[in-house]
């Protein structure tokens, strides 16, 4: 193991430090200390800040990722059911906005004399209303 002062972690993870600072402050590093002014931190880190990344672009708050990415015993246990809920949850998204992709090509190649006049731009709408409904 390996320790790193700030500034490296900055620049081995792309983050700024201010934004180390405040993953440290919400709890989701932790600094082993400081040397002079900076602090430092096990080489460690850096596999926790890739984590922390992956679960942001997995749609997750830091809250959750706090949560979902505690060490258990020293080790990452990850929850593989609530993991597997997320990706679900993204394919889902994927598809509606594939469909919402597909409905703006079809709006910008038209050849209605008015969006509002097309009959399938009309059945869109009515879809996209009907999905927003309260069951």
């Amino acid at each position: 193991m390996y320790r790193l002062d700030i500034a490296e972690v900055a620049q081995r993870s792309g983050l700024n430090p201010s934004t180390l600072r405040y993953y440290e402050k919400r709890g989701l590093i932790m600094s082993d200390g400081r040397r002079g002014l900076r602090r430092e931190y096990d080489d460690s880190v850096l596999t926790r800040l890739a984590l922390i990344a992956l679960g942001r672009k997995a749609g997750y708050s830091l809250d959750q990722i706090g949560d979902l990415f505690r060490p258990q015993g020293g080790k990452y246990e990850l929850n593989r059911h609530e993991l597997r809920n997320q990706a679900s949850n993204l394919r889902n998204q994927a598809q509606e906005l594939q469909a919402t992709a597909d409905l703006l090509d079809h709006v910008a190649a038209c050849t209605a004399p008015s969006h509002l006049e097309c009959p399938r731009f009309q059945t869109l709408l009515k879809d996209a209303l009907k999905a927003k409904e309260p069951e």
